[in-house]
């Protein structure tokens, strides 16, 4: 579990490691037709999406407590977990290895080779790759830094809703995708009391929805257009516990929601993100959810580790 306390410890840990991502005020009526609407421009951090405010805490915690150990860490990522981690590492000058599924983007490969990670490609989904990085964990004693279930990870993702509010001021309602939950529940922690947290998924990947529904978190089917970066098959224990504590509201979408959502943001601001980030978009743009007259809403735009040439028309 973790708590606002956590991610303002999170934050004065990760100070000057991560950027300031800005923030973009939405023209009346683009997204929604109530009140103004924000755009966190997360996709803007190191490497390209938020994760890297966790694996700084992450690396940073276990150093600070003396648990750092000599062969370094160890990450089973999607993409864009381990993208994070193998710069949080070279940055810190610790050696580090990621796991990946084997239908991870060429992109996001390419670039943890490029950081000086060692990548091992392992099954279609997420579960493949993380059994098999826990399995090399214990053989070597590194660190592993969990994608999304692990509370240094939650908090410091969470530090860009503290960002967010030092920015823009009081917000009623941030709307965020979710895979495995671990930016939800540190935006929710973060924001607990004082904004609302909408967390949206694909139909196909309804990770969180589903947990939700059982009362645990459950394993689901993962398919669709945005299973490279949303595709976790359960819900992480601390994205449910944070979830239930605070009152998230879970919403799915369809996958060309994701896609017509993906396209307005290039049409209508140039903007190019992942189809996973464009599914907080989706919930305004169909109307799944619908902010009330003069409700504060602000959008994360959290990755845009993907390929831009399907945008082009």
């Amino acid at each position: 579990m973790i708590t606002r306390t956590d991610v303002e410890a999170a934050a004065r840990r990760i100070a000057g490691r991560v950027r300031r991502t800005p923030v973009a005020e939405v023209d009346p009526g683009t997204f929604a037709p109530a009140g103004p609407v924000w755009l966190k421009l997360e996709y803007m951090q190191h490497t390209g999406s938020f994760k890297a405010r966790g694996a700084f805490n992450r690396i940073l915690a276990a150093a600070q407590a003396g648990e750092l150990p000599p062969a370094g860490v160890i990450a089973a990522s999607g993409g864009n977990a381990g993208l994070a981690v193998a710069y949080a590492a070279t940055t810190l000058r610790v050696p580090a290895e990621v796991y990946v599924p084997s239908n991870a983007p060429p992109v996001k490969v390419a670039r943890l080779v490029a950081l000086g990670a060692t990548v091992r490609q392992v099954g279609q989904e997420y579960a493949e790759a993380y059994e098999a990085a826990t399995k090399r964990a214990a053989e070597t004693g590194a660190l592993f830094c969990h994608a999304y279930d692990h509370p240094d990870i939650c908090a410091g993702q969470g530090t860009l809703a503290l960002e967010l509010l030092d920015q823009v001021g009081a917000v009623d309602t941030v709307v965020l995708a979710v895979g495995g939950g671990g930016l939800m529940a540190g935006v929710a922690a973060a924001l607990e009391g004082s904004a609302r947290v909408i967390a949206v998924e694909p139909e196909t990947i309804p990770t969180l929805h589903a947990a939700l529904a059982a009362g645990q978190p459950v394993d689901i089917e993962v398919s669709g257009m945005a299973a490279d970066s949303l595709g976790a098959r359960r819900a992480g224990t601390i994205a449910y516990e944070v979830a239930t504590r605070t009152g998230v509201r879970s919403i799915l979408v369809t996958d060309q929601a994701i896609v017509t959502a993906r396209q307005l943001l290039w049409d209508h601001r140039r903007i190019v993100v992942e189809h996973g980030t464009a599914a907080a978009v989706a919930a305004l743009t169909t109307g799944a959810y619908r902010p009330a007259a003069g409700e504060r809403v602000a959008i994360l735009l959290c990755g845009a580790n993907t390929d831009p040439t399907d945008l082009a028309r």
